[in-house]
């Protein structure tokens, strides 16, 4: 599941100091509109926003960077280490804050790894025009407690940590409220709603796996088998097979690759390993974050292609610095949890023959080996069981040619008022203004809705549902090319 990580993985960014932002960001309050500089308060008093959000106990001021229309905190919340032993430590985790209005409703995104601290709107914070709180998930750097006990890191005590900001802030935001995330995001916010579903208003998934069976991943292999076109599949099996069959000539470019970048292999033990590991990500990463026009990029006979065009094809697709020790350390939170909880997928491959040494490598194989990890197989179990029986305002949306869409969740009799969709010829980027127009006008009314904010003629008639928010070219800017570049066995 890597390739999949670089996707909301992009949004880990330096954070800038207070000191360096302060005069800027108080020059912006002040010449922003009364609405955004003030809220009212329980007593009636009109006070600054900010101070209502830094008078929550636990919660602290990072930095504020000015944008338009908006007030924008980057933010430490202190949390437990353990929610069922709130006494035993606690550790700080960032949230941002992209505040609009309290009248409002607000989006709590989670992108299920660390967070951007440049402002930024999910989807359903565009079609609701709300605030949004977006929370790192825990144990993603800086928010990891030290010592890091590991067996902490679940899916639960992360849903405790959702509920916790949301009951912080809920005093303020006292409108409606939406989940959302993409991909591990989207399994998040699922599990946030299975774990705590009188917090929110309604839950947006996006390209969320659902692995319920680990070592049963047969409907991967099948999908990878007839994705696309043949004449497509033909061309990516074969530059996979060369990669493998010139080891040898393409390793030493890795190894020579990897001294001036000063990459080692101590996690996945050789660079053997790590050279095998990005190449059989090649494939499926293709399909994740590639459109079928870009196999024209693709050596049309890797037969006779050169050693340099079978090593640019991969490394552009998969990433040659995915399996160091430095491409694989931030990321160590998503395969620690792949490995006891989540699952991942293990996919056969057969056109590959006997080339492979090690097969497609577990998660086990990416986490340092002085962290424990124990399967807990019955976990997924659950949570399928609940979105089958119990899902209420809950929306998926996939993507056709995303191979994580072969094992997705589904909703059974006990569903109220949800949805699965899918994107034709979408791919891991799916979204719900990709999906035909009616279903698009369908899940657009459904989120409006949920929100609490669907104007009268879409209540009459949901084929009229659009944004309520315009387009912003900076908040709602998102670059797969930049994120299918930061790990690729990942969702």
């Amino acid at each position: 599941m890597r390739k999949a990580l670089r996707g909301f993985l992009s949004l880990a960014m330096l954070i800038g100091t207070v000191s360096a932002t302060g005069a800027s960001a108080g020059a912006a309050t002040a010449a922003e509109p009364a609405a955004l500089r003030s809220a009212v308060s329980d007593s009636g008093t009109s006070t600054d926003i900010k101070d209502r959000i830094l008078a929550i106990p636990g919660m602290s001021l990072i930095e504020e960077k000015p944008y338009p229309g908006y007030r924008y905190f980057v933010l430490n919340y202190t949390q437990p280490v353990d929610h069922r032993h709130p006494s035993k430590g606690t550790f700080q985790q960032r949230i941002t804050l992209l505040h609009k209005d309290t009248s409002r409703p607000t989006v709590f995104f989670t992108s299920g790894y660390n967070v951007s601290t440049n402002p930024s709107r999910s989807e359903p914070t565009r079609i609701v025009d709300g605030n949004q709180v977006s929370l790192e998930y825990r144990f993603f750097t800086p928010s990891r407690p030290s010592p890091a006990d590991w067996s902490k890191l679940d899916i639960w005590q992360a849903a405790s940590d959702q509920h916790r900001v949301f009951t912080a802030l809920k005093g303020i935001y006292s409108k409606n409220w939406l989940t959302t995330g993409g991909s591990k995001g989207g399994m998040t916010a699922t599990y946030y709603e299975r774990y705590y579903p009188k917090d929110m208003d309604g839950v947006v998934a996006y390209v969320a796996p659902n692995d319920v069976v680990d070592k049963e991943d047969s409907a991967y292999d099948r999908f990878l088998a007839g994705v696309g076109t043949k004449e497509c599949r033909d061309k990516l099996n074969g530059v996979q097979r060369e990669a493998l069959i010139r080891r040898e000539p393409l390793e030493e470019k890795y190894r020579q690759y990897a001294a001036d970048n000063g990459y080692t292999f101590t996690t996945v033990g050789t660079l053997d390993k790590a050279y095998e590991a990005t190449v059989m990500d090649y494939v499926w990463a293709f399909w994740q974050y590639s459109l079928p026009a870009d196999c024209a990029s693709v050596p049309a006979d890797a037969r006779t292609a050169t050693d340099q065009a079978i090593w640019d094809s991969v490394d552009s697709i998969s990433g040659f610095s995915a399996y160091a020790d430095q491409g694989l350390e931030r990321y160590t939170p998503y395969y620690y949890q792949a490995g006891t909880q989540l699952g991942a997928p293990d996919i056969k491959q057969p056109w590959l023959g006997k080339l492979s040494r090690y097969g497609y490598q577990p998660p086990r194989t990416f986490v340092p080996r002085s962290i424990p990890m124990k399967a807990q197989p019955s976990v997924m179990r659950d949570i399928d069981n609940w979105v089958q029986h119990h899902a209420s305002h809950m929306l998926y949306v996939y993507g056709q040619n995303d191979p994580y869409g072969a094992e997705r969740f589904r909703l059974g009799a006990g569903a109220r008022d949800s949805y699965v969709f899918t994107v034709p010829g979408g791919n891991h980027g799916a979204t719900v203004a990709g999906l035909d127009p009616a279903e698009n006008a369908t899940a657009t009314a459904a989120v409006l809705r949920w929100a609490g904010v669907a104007p009268a003629a879409v209540q009459a008639d949901p084929a009229k549902a659009k944004p309520l928010a315009k387009f912003d070219a900076v908040l709602d800017k998102r670059d797969l090319t930049t994120e299918h570049r930061l790990g690729t066995r990942r969702p």
